[in-house]
């Protein structure tokens, strides 16, 4: 049962501590130590694994063959051993080894199968063997977020409209409990939603279909249809107004640890990639190239996309120097010129806050007479801020990158500032729109509050407006990205294709810049984050969209645009997608909890029109507990409880500090052992060629 032990002595000892990993390690302890005379190297591990094995009783042998280092001939003599030692096991024992085994080849065929119903599975994989991972990345990105957004709508579907359904239809011998209003002012409870009555135009639908008014505002869409207190669902009571607030929680709750578990694989990647710049330099050279790439096309666009990045490299290289010999008059310059385009940034910055903010503030004013406008100035009022929105997203970036480039920062500084400049300008002008639609609601001049809390006479049910802006904002991005593909890309397409023309030639087709798609679909991803507390459904809408704006991106890719002559890595793209879809979902925290803890709720509709605000029911719910337990949940609230709990974190955190300080230390002495390997290596090559010669 053992493996025949190779003869000692295959290296002398003293030969051994010639080798430079031998002479270091001697100097770290400052002398020699004796060395022992057991075997080393590969003959004491073939030895050890069997023993080892046999002492275990067999667990151990359970471990298949393959997963040993080891050589073939030796898998094949421990297979055999494996095999012989079933014969001494108990019934128990081989039961048990016979049903693990079984167990993990189920579940492998299963992970087999399972794989073929993965959403998009060959178009995705067709794109990565045409344009290489790079853009593979990006519609991979596309379907976590339709899958992301579907889980959304299943989770708010099924705890928020799902029973309301149940009881209006009086399945399972449900029925709905309604609470009437007390010490409530009659005037907040006046809301008479903008319902199509009588005699209407066709157009009057299409117009509630974009704008979330009319038949689209009375049904369960928006936030104002739940106003039903509790379902009876047979002797079962179940609180809606506690439903929805957890169900808000857990979308958000779920998003983030989803974000957080996709970007840990990307983070250890990108950390490993920007280690050394040596090592990026051996990463292009020896591990640059894109095997999934089958297209001929694909693959001379990846051989000038590692020809640019050697370049960019160097030129990196040769500006670090160049910065490194500025002298003091040419920094100085450098940096007030940095100043004064900062300041224009800003100004730009501002220009679309205050645009934003004014015309939010028109169209709010101007949305209760649209009644005495046609069509299309109707339309035009309620969509203004979209619009608006829509024309700071577009010019913004245009002049970020003219900006940049008289600012002489570093290629790689310069393509990170951009993005989050526009990452910034994205996400703020949401900030902005809710800004100013907070503002009117909280517009309590000449008493306007009285006696609501809240501008009862403008919105009378302000969640349902401000999901019909979200709604909006959703909408109207959908027909921007279907819009520009149909009327900018495929006549352009045409121009390229069929006119000889120098001038067209010379423009050409479009390029498929990935970042600029990213941050247009994250920039929908966190309107629907938003919108969700207020519009329940909105995520049923993102999925519908995202899933067709998957099939307008792919025939853009194929036919209408070409790949970027200058990609990024599929491993930094991923992690960069989702740190900024991160920002995205942190910014949703926001309006939201704003809008839970601090607004006051609508008291004509909603499940929390008889609470203060939305956050107040659940210590209602609490006051509803055993005594125990309320002083239990009280006292976790309470500073107490929390002034521990913020120490308890603190020091967890200092530890997990000092044991990523300690690994990184590890890794530092793994990188030293390598090349001290590397070194043992060419001193053994030295010694065998010097031992031929003689």
């Amino acid at each position: 049962l053992f493996f025949p032990e190779e003869p000692h002595g295959a290296a002398p000892v003293d030969f051994l501590q010639e080798l430079p990993s031998c002479q270091s390690a001697r100097r770290r302890r400052g002398g020699t130590q004796e060395r022992r005379a057991a075997p080393q190297g590969p003959a004491a591990t073939r030895v050890a694994e069997p023993r080892a094995l046999q002492q275990d009783g067999g667990e151990q042998a359970a471990r298949p063959a393959r997963e040993y280092p080891l050589c073939i001939a030796e898998k094949r003599r421990l297979r055999d051993f494996q095999q012989a030692d079933i014969k001494y096991l108990s019934r128990w024992k081989k039961w048990k080894r016979s049903s693990r085994k079984s167990l993990k080849k189920i579940l492998s065929e299963a992970k087999g199968v399972s794989s073929y119903l993965v959403l998009w599975r060959h178009d995705i994989h067709s794109i990565e063997g045409r344009f290489g991972t790079g853009i593979q990345s990006y519609f991979s990105f596309l379907r976590f977020l339709v899958l992301l957004n579907f889980i959304i709508f299943i989770l708010m579907f099924s705890f928020v409209t799902l029973p309301i359904i149940i009881s209006n239809y009086g399945i399972f011998n449900s029925t709905i409990a309604k609470i009437s209003s007390k010490n409530i002012d009659y005037n907040c409870t006046i809301y008479e939603p903008s319902g199509n009555k009588g005699l209407v135009y066709f157009y009057t639908y299409l117009q509630d279909l974009l704008s979330g008014t009319g038949i689209l505002e009375v049904t369960s869409l928006f936030y104002g249809y739940y106003t039903i207190d509790t379902v009876w669902i047979s002797i079962m009571r179940y609180n809606l107004p506690l439903a929805y607030l957890l169900a808000t929680f857990a979308y958000l709750a779920l998003s983030l640890l989803w974000i957080i578990k996709r970007s840990v694989g990307g983070f250890k990647q990108n950390l490993v990639h920007d280690a050394d710049p040596f090592q990026s330099y051996c990463n292009k050279v020896f591990a640059g190239w894109d095997f999934c790439i089958t297209d001929p096309n694909a693959a001379q666009l990846k051989h000038r996309s590692l020809q640019y990045e050697l370049q960019m490299d160097l030129e990196e290289e040769r500006l670090k120097q160049k910065i490194a010999d500025r002298t003091i008059k040419e920094k100085l310059r450098i940096y007030s010129l940095r100043i004064f385009i900062n300041i224009i940034v800003i100004a730009v910055l501002s220009g679309c806050f205050y645009s934003i903010y004014r015309v939010t503030v028109f169209s709010q004013e101007k949305s209760n007479d649209i009644s005495n406008l046609n069509f299309q100035a109707s339309l035009l009022v309620q969509y203004l801020p979209s619009i608006v929105i829509t024309l700071a997203n577009f010019i913004g970036p245009q002049i970020f990158s003219f900006l940049i480039r008289f600012e002489d920062y570093l290629p790689a500084f310069e393509i990170i500032l951009t993005l989050m400049r526009c990452v910034f300008l994205r996400l703020a002008n949401i900030a902005v729109l809710l800004f100013s639609l907070w503002s009117q609601i909280s517009d309590c001049a000449a008493d306007k509050c009285e006696p609501c809390g809240y501008n009862y006479k403008l919105y009378p049910c302000w969640e349902s407006d401000v999901g019909q802006e979200m709604y909006k904002l959703m909408i109207f991005d959908f027909i921007i990205i279907l819009a520009f593909t149909l009327f900018m890309d495929f006549p352009r397409k045409l121009l390229v294709t069929h006119c000889s023309c120098k001038a067209i030639q010379w423009w050409g087709l479009q390029e498929f810049s990935i970042s600029d798609n990213v941050l247009e679909i994250i920039y929908g991803q966190t309107i629907c984050w938003i919108g969700t507390f207020f519009s329940p459904l909105l995520p049923a809408i993102a999925t519908v969209k995202y899933f067709i704006i998957f099939y307008i991106k792919k025939i853009c890719l194929i036919h209408t645009r070409k790949p970027a002559d200058k990609p990024i890595r599929a491993s930094t793209s991923n992690f960069f997608f989702l740190i900024v879809l991160l920002i995205g979902l942190i910014l949703a925290f926001i309006p939201v909890g704003v809008s839970i803890a601090s607004i006051p709720s609508s008291k004509a509709c909603g499940p929390f029109r008889h609470f203060n605000t939305s956050w107040q029911v659940v210590p209602d719910t609490i006051l509803g507990f055993p005594r125990g337990l309320q002083q239990v949940l009280f006292g976790m609230a309470s500073e107490a409880f929390a002034v521990p709990f913020f120490i308890v974190i603190c020091l967890v955190m200092f530890y997990f500090m000092a044991l990523a300080g300690a690994h990184k230390r590890v890794v530092e002495q793994l990188r030293e052992q390598l090349v001290l390997e590397s070194r043992d290596k060419m001193f053994l090559i030295r010694k065998i060629t010097e031992a031929q010669r003689h």
